[in-house]
Order: C-alpha cells, then structure tokens, then sequence
C-alpha cells in the first residue's frame, strides 16, 4: 500500500436505485439521446426479458451512457464505474447504484458487488473495455469476463453503440455535435446458454459480439463531419510517421495531420479518411495506422527490445476526495518485465511492481484535466495511480499498446509451455 492515506471503501454494497432518482437520470439523459437522433434497435431482444440481467456496452464516450439508460428504459441499474467517476461525487454515484472498480486490476470486492446487485433483482451494466476507445474500434477484453458470466448465472444483453466516436474521438478536443447515433442491443446468452458453453465458448462468442467500426460506420452512411478542426489530436494515437519510421514527430493542426521529422502532410476528408497531399498515402484508413503501429510494438516485444523510462510526477487516487500530488523524484520503467514505478509518498520511498501477466492492458489519457499533459493510470487494489512522464520524446498510446502485446506475448509463450508438457 502506498502512502498512509485514506482508502475508498470497496467493499460497500451498492444501492438499488430509487425510483425519484430514475426520474432525474431519465430527465437528464433522454433530451440529450433526443438531440442526438438516438436510434436503437432492440428487435433482437425478447420481449420478455426483465432485470437481473447483465448488460454489456461497447465504449467510446460519456454519450454511451446517455444511450444505454434510454436502452434499458423503463429499468434501473446499478453501474460499474471506474474510481475517478466517483472524484467529488460519491454520494451522487453510490445513490443511482455505482459499483466502483479499479480500472485493470483484480479486486473481488467489485465482484462480490455485482453478485449483491444480481440478487437484488437488478440489471448489472459494464463497459468491458474498461476505457474509451482510441479509434473507434474494439478494445480487448478480459478473460475473467467469461468466469464471471458464467458466475452470475442470468441473461447476458450486449449493447453496441455506432457514431459515438465520430461525434467526440477520444483523441479530439471537444464534440463535433453529430446526430443521428444508433445502436443494437441483442440478448447474447440466456441462463441456458451460459449453462452449456464453456469459458472459453463465452469469451469467444463476447469477443465477437462486441464488434464496431465507427470510421467505416461513418462511410457507409456517407456521414461527413464538416467541423473545420476534425483532425487535431489524431496524432495522439498516430505517433508514427509510416514515410520516414520516425516516432513522436507527428502533430495535427485544424483538418491535417503532418509528421515534423520529414515534412509528409496528410489531410483528414469530411468522411474520416487520410489523404497524403503529396505521394502515397500509406493508410487511407485510420484504425490501419494504428494496427500497423501495434505490428511494430509487437515486433520489438518479440525481439525482447522493448523498453521506455522516465522522470514522471504521480498522483494518487486513494478515495472520492481528491487527487494526492506525491513529493517527488518519481521513475517509471516499462519494459520486457512489465512496470515498475519508483516514487515517495507522506510514508517514504516506495516502489510498485506490475509484472506482465498481471495487465492484460492499461488505462491511458490524453490532455488529462485539460492541462496538455498526457498520463498512464495503474492501479492496485487500494491505489490508483495517475503518472505523467516527463520526457518529451514518448507516447502514452505506445506505451498502451506495449503492455497489451507484451502480455499477448507471454500468454503465447506459456501456452508453448504448457503444449511441450503434455507432449513430453
């Protein structure tokens, strides 16, 4: 544990939401679903079906909220929801029925809760990406997502949710007020479903189920974004020029993308395509960019060459109260060996390890409180950890994409393992 500070109470059970507080959460969000053209499609959800259920939601921006309460409509939930959503509202979030988590780790306080929430007869709603996504298509999931469904022994609901990127892209500055939005919501599994598949049979049909493309969505509906500024921040997430292999040079400014290293300009169409202004254009299609970068990730992961350190100023998340600056020098090395973090809190000198196998990936923000800076945030149970580094020369997206590759890397490894065992 790190700092003698005061922890959030995880362990509380959540509340059932009462119904004068359903009427407010349906009177803030159904004008915004409204003025958004939401359109959901529900034709593949029985008619019968009522609360408990556990409801599964793609993520990519707070409207995913605003979209999934008119889904569930006229039900209550109670809502899984990360440690910073409770920041200064904890009352508020623990009365509509919060569930707090730590983003990536392992706390069976959460789940326990989700239990409670099941036996109160309510509907159980997680984002299982755990964050938004950086370009409109699936994050990975979790393993444990499948133990727990089966655990839970009730219907399975999944909600995907199409335009919600191209109306405020996690790398963006601001909205781009788009509308109409839509979505699908489907019963996956019912109670006998979950009874005859395995964990691995769950896993597998989730991971195909929660499946979106915002970027092609967008040019299948001929949706252009006209907003004059629609590329800035793109370089958040495309920190590699694929002209010159160069990291860490690209910029973005009002529709363009432009890498300082060797001058290659590339404009963003209304319909969320590049277009290189001069020569070839090497990714027409976003989320290509992106992929190709995590193939070279992975390839420095599998020539055990990937490293990144760091000066870095941390800052603790310990309960709802606020953010705890910790006194510096603080370093954070990410390598072959997972995280290490360095650092001093009011008790002294500290360091927190997070080995490989323990995250399957991790939680990233850009320009966090506004303030420009970008961050990792790592958690353990009773902590959560937002950490800046200070360099100039890195991208937190690379640094997500590692821990993902380096953790697909050692579950590839021990699978060899195990296969040369019971061959041998």
């Amino acid at each position: 544990m790190i700092g003698n500070y005061k922890r959030f109470d995880m362990e509380k059970p959540p509340k059932r939401q009462p119904f004068y507080l359903k009427l407010v959460i349906w009177a803030i969000c159904f004008p915004i679903a409204w003025l958004h053209r939401s359109k959901i499609d529900k034709s593949k959800v029985p008619k019968e079906l009522k609360p408990p259920y556990f409801l599964l939601c793609n993520h990519n921006t707070f409207l995913d909220f605003i979209v999934m309460t008119k889904a569930i409509y006229p039900y209550g939930a109670n809502y899984i929801v990360a440690m910073d959503g409770f920041l200064k509202i904890e009352w508020i979030l623990r009365a509509v029925g919060g569930i707090c988590t730590r983003k990536f780790s392992r706390n069976l306080s959460v789940v326990k809760n989700m239990f409670h929430a099941r036996n109160n007869g309510d509907i159980i709603v997680m984002f299982p990406e755990a964050r938004y996504s950086l370009c409109g298509t699936p994050a990975v999931l979790p393993d444990s997502l499948g133990k727990i469904i089966r655990k839970l022994d009730i219907p399975v609901v999944v909600l995907n949710m199409h335009g919600h990127h191209i109306n405020s892209p996690f790398w963006h500055y601001g909205k781009r007020c788009y509308k109409p939005v839509e979505a699908e919501m489907k019963l996956l599994f019912s109670k006998e479903d979950i009874k005859n598949l395995s964990v691995d049979e769950i896993n597998e049909k989730l991971a195909k189920s929660i499946v979106y493309d915002d970027f092609t969505w967008q040019k299948q509906k001929g949706i252009a974004v006209k907003n004059r500024n629609r590329a800035e921040g793109l370089h958040k997430i495309l920190y590699q020029c694929p002209a010159c292999l160069v990291e860490y040079q690209m910029d973005s400014k009002g529709h363009r993308l432009y890498c300082n290293a060797c001058n290659k300009v590339w404009k963003m169409t209304t319909f969320g395509e590049l277009k290189a202004i001069n020569g070839e254009t090497e990714f027409p299609y976003i989320p290509d960019w992106y992929e190709w970068e995590r193939c070279n990730v992975k390839k420095e992961v599998e020539a055990g060459t990937y490293s990144f350190e760091s000066d870095v100023r941390v800052e603790s998340l310990p309960n709802s109260k606020g953010f705890i600056k910790l006194p510096g020098p603080a370093t954070l090395v990410h390598n072959m060996e997972g995280f290490k973090l360095n650092g001093v809190s009011n008790t002294g000198p500290f360091e927190q390890v997070w080995k490989v196998p323990a995250l399957y990936s991790c939680h990233i923000e850009f320009n966090y409180k506004g303030k420009g800076e970008d961050v990792v945030d790592l958690n353990t149970n009773n902590d959560t950890l937002y950490i800046y580094p200070q360099r100039k020369d890195f991208s937190v997206t690379k640094i997500s994409l590692a821990t993902e590759e380096l953790y697909k890397d050692y579950v590839r490894k021990n699978r060899r393992k195990d296969l040369r065992n019971t061959h041998s």
